[in-house]
């Protein structure tokens, strides 16, 4: 029996140390990723796995542009849609999180997450897109190694570079050639507010715009984006 504890108690600690181990290579990638661009995302591979079973020469739509090649307009379209809180908290909107907890109580599993810009961030650098109570546990602690090192400007300008915008599409760059044929600085407000408003289910509104729930979403975002507040 006590060499059973033993080897239970050696299994606890190498599962310890494992754990330390992958949250140090993940904090290492986020030092790293103060000054150098990400290339390729957790959730670029897996969108780069779903088009391959289709196509196994099929390739992602990805542009890096710095920060200040990037409209105005569809920064603050995104801060307005996504996280209009963005420059004031730290990585995680209470309120927002409040509601989505009493959300998954209602329904009785994970359906909402109350994310903000930070938390998406996480998720798409290194995550997968399950819903689960541990992924969002793995996500907070990214949020946290995130807003700690990264200045807010960084983090808007790495999260508009790597967010899907459709099948393959990947970055503001792309987004803007493929939708509207012009560069991501010549984005319009009306053009930004469009481009928004797809960011919750990117792969279905690419074929869906003229949707009622879509046409709504853009008529909000273009409501408030004028008011909202993004890093110089």
């Amino acid at each position: 029996m006590r060499k059973l504890f033993g080897w239970i108690g050696k299994g606890i600690a190498a599962a310890i140390v494992l754990v330390l181990l992958y949250q140090a290579w993940l904090f290492a990638h986020v030092l790293w990723w103060i000054d150098h661009n990400p290339g390729m995302t957790s959730f670029m591979e897996a969108g780069l796995a779903r088009q391959q079973e289709k196509n196994p020469d099929a390739g992602l739509r990805h542009r890096w542009v710095p920060y200040d090649r990037i409209s105005i307009h569809l920064k603050r379209a995104i801060v307005a849609a996504e996280d209009a809180k963005f420059l004031t908290h730290e990585g995680f909107d209470v309120e927002g999180i409040q509601a989505a907890v009493e959300k998954n109580l209602k329904k009785g599993r994970l359906v909402a997450g109350g994310s903000t810009i930070s938390q998406q961030l996480a998720k798409n650098l290194f995550l997968s897109g399950e819903r689960s109570f541990i992924r969002k546990g793995q996500e907070a602690i990214i949020t946290l190694m995130i807003e700690a090192t990264w200045s807010k400007r960084r983090i808007l300008e790495v999260y508009l570079n790597v967010i899907e915008w459709g099948n393959g599409i990947y970055g503001a760059e792309a987004a803007a050639r493929r939708y509207y044929k012009v560069p991501a600085a010549a984005l319009g407000p009306e053009q930004a507010a469009r481009l928004a408003a797809m960011v919750p289910n990117p792969r279905w509104y690419e074929n869906h715009r003229s949707s009622r729930a879509y046409q709504k979403r853009v008529v909000v975002i273009s409501r408030y984006m004028w008011s909202a507040q993004v890093p110089r």
